[in-house]
């Protein structure tokens, strides 16, 4: 065999075991006794109550799996939604429990879990729908309109499908911003429809859009997949936690738990009928 070549092989042995080395297990969660999580305080998907205490769709299932496992405590940080990536990568968090939607953009930076929720597309306006706005593709059709979405949502990659141009989207750094941001800045703000339904109940100044047609991207209906994303050097840890997921998607307080959030009974089937890889395959 080649010199070069073994040398190459060595390295890339080397590179294993550094990454093997440095990747945090079950075991050793289990021992420090917590794992660290992180939320983009987002309702419903994830987000911290007055009290301190944690709730949301990945939080509340997070809590459940993590108990199954025998790890009985969380600590959790908040940190803005396009820096869940960013910020499990640089181990700020072990992570992230944010219904964040697999995409296989996202695939190559984290190791998703098999998908924890489903759910569509939404649109928040001013009071009224003055535009008249039923559909992504509506804001794409008068280049005088503006729409706002949170920096690193995947909306923004639908918006573009259908053709909204670039200099119509207006970034926002958090959900919360939203509700000013259409009041005063944009015609319109797009995420999903269960964040939009939570933004626009009891407000007088904005509206969620209804009936609202889902965006079709290369021939069907967009749905997200929402699932945890953990470092792909916690390899082990990942598949622990999914394996745990996959059968407390079996349970009825699992079901529960996506009920009480909003989600339908159509949208648990679909959570559970997607595959990761398929998902993580743009498939």
């Amino acid at each position: 065999m080649p010199i070069k070549k073994i040398a190459g092989l060595s390295a890339l042995a080397l590179i294993f075991a550094i990454t093997s080395a440095n990747a945090l297990t079950l075991e050793e969660v289990k021992e420090q006794g917590y794992i660290r999580a992180a939320t983009a305080n987002e309702v419903p998907y994830s987000y911290m109550q007055p009290d301190g205490t944690s709730a949301g769709i990945g939080p509340d299932v997070a809590t459940a799996v993590l108990k199954s496992m025998g790890v009985e405590e969380i600590n959790w940080t908040v940190t803005p939604f396009g820096t869940l990536i960013p910020g499990l990568k640089a181990k700020r968090f072990d992570f992230a429990a944010a219904e964040q939607n697999i995409s296989p953009e996202r695939c190559k930076q984290v190791a998703f879990t098999e998908p924890n929720s489903s759910y569509g597309e939404g649109l928040l306006v001013k009071k009224g729908n003055p535009k008249g706005l039923k559909t992504y593709a509506d804001i794409a059709k008068d280049p005088s309109l503006t729409v706002a979405v949170v920096s690193g949502a995947n909306n923004v990659d639908f918006l573009r499908a259908v053709g909204v141009k670039d200099e119509q989207i207006v970034f926002i750094p958090a959900n919360a911003d939203a509700i000013p941001t259409v009041h005063s800045r944009t015609d319109a703000y797009a995420a999903t429809e269960l964040t939009v339904a939570a933004l626009a109940k009891d407000q007088a100044q904005v509206e969620q859009v209804a009936p609202f047609e889902d965006p079709i991207v290369d021939g069907a209906p967009v749905r997200n997949y929402g699932g945890f994303a953990f470092r792909p050097e916690d390899k082990e840890l990942r598949d622990a936690f999914n394996a745990a997921l996959v059968e407390f998607r079996k349970t009825d307080e699992y079901k529960t738990i996506l009920a009480k959030y909003g989600l339908s009974e159509q949208s648990i089937e679909a959570a559970a009928g997607k595959k990761v890889e398929d998902l993580c395959a743009g498939k």
